[in-house]
């Protein structure tokens, strides 16, 4: 799952872009393959963007309850200088909330790739509101080795959910900052022809 056969039988790590509108399992998926892998005894890091402080400061945590402590990347954050300190070398790098992530952030992910052979699989969302790009889903568009949508269906209808809407006492919004820290009080999933005619 994290890594593919190459000519020669070596084995070669990649960049995994992971995205997801909201409930789309993107957080379980997360704790699924850390799991999985410290079940074999191989130790993992798992990190989540500083800005997301819904359920405390360095926490993944999913709608269903399951929840763990991680490393939180800030502004600052020299990712791949922390990775590569870690004894023993980890064997994956999970990323919740990616689309925080800032451009340098992102390249220190693909470094952490391609200079220390570790896989790295980044989950988050890919449009806002405003169904624009965030930064850090942009770097990972063009930086990825491979990108894989996680699917769930529109609230609305039973067609794929694409797009994240903002509601604000009750009505949808498409203006105004592009982060706003919420659950499914402020967003919902909607494909779309529901973005436009939501019927909140």
């Amino acid at each position: 799952m994290d890594r593919i056969l190459v000519e020669g039988g070596g084995k070669l790590a990649q960049l995994y872009y992971k995205y997801g509108t909201m409930n789309s399992g993107k957080t379980i998926e997360i704790l699924k393959v850390a799991h999985n892998y410290e079940e074999q005894g191989k130790p993992v890091v798992i990190m989540t963007s500083a800005l997301d402080t819904r359920d405390g400061f360095g926490i993944v945590s999913s709608r269903i309850g399951m929840r763990r402590e991680a490393v939180a990347i800030e502004e600052d954050t020299d990712i791949f200088g922390f990775v590569q300190s870690i004894t023993p070398k980890p064997y994956c790098v999970l990323v919740d909330e990616s689309q925080f992530l800032r451009r340098h952030h992102v390249y220190d992910l693909a470094r952490v790739v391609d200079e220390l052979d570790i896989p790295v699989m980044a989950f988050g969302l890919k449009n806002d509101f405003r169904n624009e790009l965030f930064e850090g889903s942009k770097q990972l568009l063009l930086l990825a080795d491979k990108i894989d949508e996680i699917k769930t269906i529109c609230q609305y209808c039973s067609k794929k959910a694409t797009m994240v809407l903002r509601v604000e006492n009750g009505r949808p919004v498409y203006e105004g900052h592009q982060i706003k820290i919420g659950g499914h009080e402020s967003y919902i999933s909607v494909c779309r022809k529901h973005y436009f005619t939501a019927e909140i």
